[in-house]
């Protein structure tokens, strides 16, 4: 969402043309606020709703006996 201050760039994803085609007329969709305030409270900002989606996690950082004092 590019009107959100700490989005600098939309980036969409289509793998295919068609796809493509199908997301240009998303560019005039404008969501008001009381849409994104209903969004958010349905998944609050920051929530990970996918465990696959946080990234990599370093055992030394998650074991705190591995860590260095």
């Amino acid at each position: 969402m590019i009107r959100h201050p700490a989005v600098t760039a939309a980036i969409i994803g289509p793998r295919t043309l068609e796809q493509l085609e199908g997301q240009l007329g998303a560019v005039d969709v404008e969501l008001s606020d009381e849409i994104l305030d209903a969004i958010d409270e349905i998944v609050p900002p920051g929530t990970n709703l996918n465990a696959a989606d946080a990234g990599w996690s370093p055992p030394w950082l998650s074991d705190q006996s591995k860590r260095r004092r």
